[in-house]
């Protein structure tokens, strides 16, 4: 008898709920969903004519030979009997640093070893390390290299105001800084070759109108897991078309905080360093281009570095570069607009480009449409989505960006998976920045392992079995997409007619892998 009742109660709550759905459905759910789909097909065309544009315009550089060097004024340093090593532009070297335990002896050894004449250079280590310890084994460090001869400076202060911005800032204001010429910046794990500076400065001292010139990345963990892959193929699009295309055409493109050399006049005459965003490094590059200043980036120029490997550094990275980008396009789109010193047509590239289609619609389309809306309309069929806009202009987009990473072509399904999930926070970064909410300055410097994983490995942690704490392996958000997105496959499967089905499982089980952590390097705790 309570079985019956309790199926009675079951078919009752059923009926109730789909009487619900039918009334609101046609006059409430399809007319929304129908608004959504129009702008998410408005913001995906957009997405399509900015990745064509910058794809004919790579290919129009790489066929003409348009190379730095033939645009800009290039000749190697030569010395100078009369003047002897005075002739040479005084360079300062920063590396700004935080509880580097494991990268800081790989950076600070890679920068004394830069090939410029010893008295004409200055290395200067900004240590905001909180840990003692860390900061005695870098002061260790710092003295090392100064008993070889190496003019380095080791610096410290009693706050972390403004973070890396804050660092940099302070550094500029030693005295010794005042002789100085150019400042080259590399992060805690970027190793620059030895001929770093005489491949770059030649460009800044032959060109007054230039006041960056920044190097490519180069990944030496990309092979690690799967997930450095994935983040090797979306950051080699970046630095192989996006930066490319900007330096030629434009002459301005987001300076990426590190591997770079500035024009100290053009770096003071912006303002300096500011620490009102997550991103210090473009609002910096977006204040000097206003002021007429050209940037030139060097794509055969390669500076080794650290890819984050675990899953909470990376997340805490992408919530940096999405929401960073989102609040400065918020404080600076008027001052843009309102600026007298660049063209209109550069203003627009700053604007609509370089900001809204990449920085804000890029995040917020792919998650909205495709993890959100394009699901939906499997449950209200009465919305249709072109073919088109669900697969042509997708396919094309995922093929241009593709074209960076060659050797990942195999992995395209995967980049596919794994980007749509990332672009949940993305998205969340993204809205937080335009909002200014909470959060909008959290800075949460990434996590670098160095060969740290590999000595573990070959130690006794190598037999213990890896431990977490359950809010560290579970992660809500993407288990609630997960489940909506597996509910529209099976809701698919049993009534629908468009076989979405197939992405929406396969979408579904990256949702759960990233939602139950099973991505990146684990580092066993000891």
């Amino acid at each position: 008898m309570d079985g019956v009742s309790f199926e009675g109660a079951k078919d009752d709550i059923t009926m109730q709920f789909a009487m619900v759905w039918s009334q609101i459905k046609a006059p409430l759910i399809v007319p929304m969903l129908r608004i959504a789909v129009f702008l998410c097909l408005i913001m995906s065309v957009m997405m399509f004519i900015e990745r064509v544009y910058m794809g004919i315009v790579i290919s129009l550089v790489k066929l003409f030979g348009r190379r730095p060097e033939k645009r800009y004024k290039w000749e190697p340093m030569k010395d100078d009997v009369e003047l002897g090593n005075s002739s040479y532009p005084m360079v300062l070297v920063q590396i700004p640093m935080y509880n580097e335990r494991e990268v800081y002896q790989l950076s600070i050894g890679a920068a004394c070893g830069l090939s410029w004449p010893s008295d004409r250079i200055i290395v200067q280590v900004l240590d905001d390390s909180t840990d003692q310890a860390i900061k005695e084994l870098v002061q260790i460090e710092c003295q090392r290299w100064a008993s070889k001869g190496v003019n380095i400076k080791y610096e410290v202060r009693d706050n972390r105001n403004g973070y890396k911005a804050g660092a940099l800032k302070e550094g500029m204001k030693r005295s010794y800084v005042k002789q100085c010429d150019y400042v080259a910046i590399f992060d805690a794990d970027f190793q620059p070759e030895p001929d770093f500076l005489w491949r770059t400065i030649p460009f800044l001292v032959h060109n007054p109108e230039l006041a960056l010139v920044q190097a490519r990345w180069k990944f030496v963990n990309s092979d690690e897991c799967l997930m450095t892959r994935m983040q090797e193929m979306s950051l080699d699009y970046h630095f192989t078309v996006e930066q490319e295309v900007g330096s030629s055409s434009y002459a301005f493109f987001g300076f990426n905080g590190t591997a770079g050399v500035w024009r100290i006049a053009a770096l003071n005459e912006a303002g300096g360093w500011k620490d009102r965003t997550t991103v210090e490094d473009m609002d910096l590059a977006v204040r000097a281009s206003l002021k007429g200043w050209k940037f030139c980036y060097l794509s055969d120029l390669k500076v080794k570095n650290e890819l984050p490997s675990t899953l909470k550094a990376y997340r805490y990275q992408q919530h940096r570069w999405s929401c960073g980008p989102a609040n400065l396009f918020r404080k600076m789109v008027l001052e843009i607009i309102r600026n007298k010193k660049v063209s209109t047509w550069k203003k627009v590239h700053v604007i609509y480009s370089f900001f809204f289609v990449r920085k804000v619609i890029a995040h917020i389309n792919t998650f909205v449409f495709y993890c959100i809306v394009l699901p939906a309309t499997v449950v209200v069929p009465e919305v249709v989505v072109p073919k088109w806009g669900a697969v042509y202009i997708p396919s094309v987009i995922t093929l241009l960006n593709a074209v960076g990473t060659p050797r990942s072509l195999h992995l395209l399904v995967f980049w596919i998976f794994s980007e749509n999930v990332m672009s949940l926070h993305r998205t969340k970064a993204t809205i937080i920045g335009l909002l200014e909410a909470s959060r909008v300055n959290e800075w949460v410097v990434t996590e670098k392992l160095g060969d740290a994983l590999k000595s573990k490995a070959g130690g006794k942690v190598a037999s213990k079995k890896p431990r977490f704490k359950i809010g560290d392996r579970i992660h809500l958000l993407e288990l609630g997409v997960g489940f909506y997105l597996f509910f529209c496959g099976c809701y698919d499967v049993m009534f629908g007619k468009n076989h979405y089905f197939i992405f929406l499982f396969i979408q579904a089980i990256a949702f759960f892998i990233m939602a139950f952590g099973y991505v990146g390097t684990f580092v066993p705790t000891s």
